[in-house]
């Protein structure tokens, strides 16, 4: 026997779950109110356009755009007038998505200026009557839709790629308060979002003073020496250069599978952010269950390196939290000797760029590019005195514990929005009688 959900005061049962009673509903089929194009394609009739087109690697997780890499194509003119975005548009991903991030996304297109298209995997709903619905209230409510796993019912695979299923995606059904409600509703999701950039901001910025300072503090050191030329740059006089692999010990391989009932935390390549220079996801194994790679001791202070396409810098400090577990064969596992060099010296010596584009010249291999240990080990890297080593180290890391109380700040107000994105869009709070302006056409 089925059970009913109950009903709370002041709401009502739809197919979108309970709403507040006062709230309409339409879908997105409704004609009047939206319109979809389909993205556009390379044709060859002529005369073309110049366009820059927005793909699905130009998504947001958050219903923004990152416009960092976006193809700029000449398109056939016909082709791009009927598809030329504007401000307000919605950009929807039709195909792509993956085991861990479904297809569905959605993206607000608010530029005023410069010739933008959307690529033929992606879909462009445009608002049509704005007097009823706001076209960033539909961003939010999508991307609600798309956050709850919702379209994970809605794909489709064909020869390996996933498709939205677009039919039953336009049968959504869609919470429509008052315009003045719709209004409120973006404007409080508008500025968590708004202050989470002047985050990113505060972020950035950060990370760009520690871009500098290194580069300061491995050519001129601390003490005001004068400097020389040397074959790896500039660097202060007292200052030796010291191939890694005279300075870091051996480190021991381990086959997990001679010990089946053995638990242990795998690190694999994929497991490492390139973008903080740490471990952020591992899987745990049996050691009969374990992958063929995971072979690498490892022990807190080592530093890791991947060997696979070197240039993307993933590469992590172990810490006590996996000490004693196994590392993929892909790492490098740089050990200090301890008496001569400090593990977190290494640790800043191995992120400078001048590190990293030494390795790129050895990479072997067009599709799969990569290095040996060997070719990390024999690198130069510069070496002051035990003491300048600290020094040095403790300010790079107090600029680290910045940027990682930064990250957690982001990441509160992340969660922050998820939870208000979820309890607007479900009218489980309501902000209609909250008294603040908001721009009528936001």
């Amino acid at each position: 026997m089925k059970t009913k959900a109950v009903i709370e005061n002041g709401f009502k049962e739809t197919e979108t779950g309970l709403i507040p009673e006062d709230w309409e509903t339409t879908t997105l089929e409704n004609e009047k109110l939206f319109e979809f194009t389909n993205g556009l394609w390379k044709g060859k009739k002529v005369p073309f356009a110049a366009a820059k087109v927005i793909r699905n690697t130009n998504f947001n997780n958050d219903g923004t755009l990152s416009l960092d890499d976006v193809a700029e194509l000449d398109v056939e003119e016909k082709q791009f007038i009927k598809r030329q975005l504007s401000g307000g548009d919605i950009i929807l991903e039709r195909s792509g998505g993956g085991p861990k991030q479904p297809v569905g996304r959605v993206v607000f297109f608010d530029l005023k200026e410069g010739n933008y298209s959307f690529s033929n995997f992606t879909t462009r709903i445009r608002v049509k009557d704005i007097n009823k619905i706001q076209p960033k209230y539909i961003l939010y409510y999508l991307l609600h839709f798309y956050n709850r796993g919702c379209t994970y019912e809605l794909q489709q695979r064909t020869t390996g790629i996933r498709n939205l299923n677009f039919k039953d995606y336009k049968k959504i059904q869609v919470p429509l308060p008052s315009l003045t409600e719709q209004q409120k509703i973006i404007f409080v999701l508008s500025k968590i979002q708004q202050t989470i950039e002047q985050q990113d901001g505060i972020i950035e910025t950060t990370r760009e003073l520690k871009k500098s300072l290194m580069n300061k503090l491995f050519t001129e050191g601390l003490h005001g020496e004068e400097q020389k030329e040397t074959e790896i740059g500039l660097m202060p006089k007292s200052w030796r250069i010291e191939i890694v692999i005279n300075i870091v010990e051996k480190t021991k391989q381990k086959n997990p599978s001679q010990t089946p009932e053995l638990t242990f935390k795998y690190i694999d390549v994929s497991g490492i952010s390139n973008e903080f220079y740490k471990i952020i996801e591992y899987r745990t194994y049996n050691g009969s269950n374990a992958p063929s790679r995971a072979r690498k001791l490892v022990k807190t202070d080592d530093v890791l390196f991947a060997t696979v396409r070197p240039t993307l810098r993933r590469m992590a400090y172990i810490d006590e939290k996996y000490n004693g577990e196994i590392c993929s064969t892909a790492f490098c596992v740089l050990r200090s000797k301890r008496s001569v060099l400090s593990s977190l010296y290494l640790y800043y010596c191995v992120q400078r760029d001048e590190f990293i584009e030494e390795l790129a010249k050895l990479q072997r291999g067009a599709s799969y590019p990569a290095i040996t240990d060997n070719d990390v080990k024999r690198q130069q890297i510069p070496l002051p005195s035990f003491r300048e080593q600290n020094e040095i180290t403790d300010i790079l890391s107090s600029i680290d514990k910045k940027i990682s109380q930064d990250e957690s700040k982001k990441q509160t107000l992340q969660d922050l929005f998820k939870t208000m994105l979820n309890q607007l869009m479900s009218g489980k709070v309501r902000v209609k009688d909250l008294d603040f302006e908001v721009n009528q056409n936001v």
